[in-house]
């Protein structure tokens, strides 16, 4: 009785180090890549390297273990959509959250093209595919979606949104472009809301010249 009393505080220690370290790797990874090492994020989470290594054999296994956290996430929001009586807000609502978590979060972004990649979107196709096809097919069948409209390309949008983070080392410039995508994604045109400016800046113009 006493020697599993008194173990139980180690486990509830080992699972606090974990969350600990999973935050800092999520932390670590947006902002320096997967290139940072299991040292880095130790650092981070404030915890010895050995804490770090008894967690996690290695960076492969946390990066899973951060993949899973982000699966979870993604997951959730993608029930909580489902779970909306107006299905074309619970769809664009759902493609915002996952952009928003994306946003400028360059970890994210390699943990899913790293290796294993592949065996991650997989992954996801297994357990958020099924949910956004009833969403999409909800959506239409309300009529606020495009009939045109295919599962497959709401990923493709969260990767063009991204790109305006990437590209631009504007954090909240993407909300204007997926405010424009969504107006394109209705299945009527109708009243738009004003675009929001989110660092909006004036383009370079490339100068031309006479008789060119």
């Amino acid at each position: 009785m006493g020697s599993a009393g008194a173990a139980q505080p180690l486990r509830r220690d080992a699972e606090r180090n974990r969350r600990r370290l999973l935050a800092a790797a999520r932390e670590v990874f947006s902002e320096r890549g997967l290139r940072a090492t299991l040292d880095d994020v130790a650092e981070r989470a404030g915890v010895g390297v050995g804490t770090a290594y008894r967690r996690f054999a290695n960076k492969d296994e946390l990066i899973d273990a951060v993949f899973d956290d982000i699966m979870e996430q993604v997951e959730a929001l993608a029930r909580e959509a489902a779970e909306d009586p107006d299905a074309w807000r619970g769809l664009t609502t759902s493609v915002e959250k996952v952009c928003e978590l994306q946003a400028f979060d360059r970890g994210m972004r390699e943990v899913m093209l790293s290796v294993g990649g592949r065996r991650r979107q997989a992954e996801i196709g297994r357990r958020v595919a099924p949910i956004v096809d009833g969403l999409v097919e909800r959506a239409k069948r309300q009529g606020s979606l495009r009939d045109d409209v295919r599962p497959v390309d709401l990923p493709m949008i969260q990767l063009m949104v991204a790109g305006v983070s990437d590209q631009t080392g504007q954090p909240e410039l993407w909300r204007r472009y997926l405010r424009l995508i969504f107006d394109g994604m209705r299945a009527e045109p109708g009243a738009t809301e004003p675009l929001p400016e989110g660092g909006l800046v004036a383009a370079p113009v490339a100068a031309v010249e006479p008789g060119a």
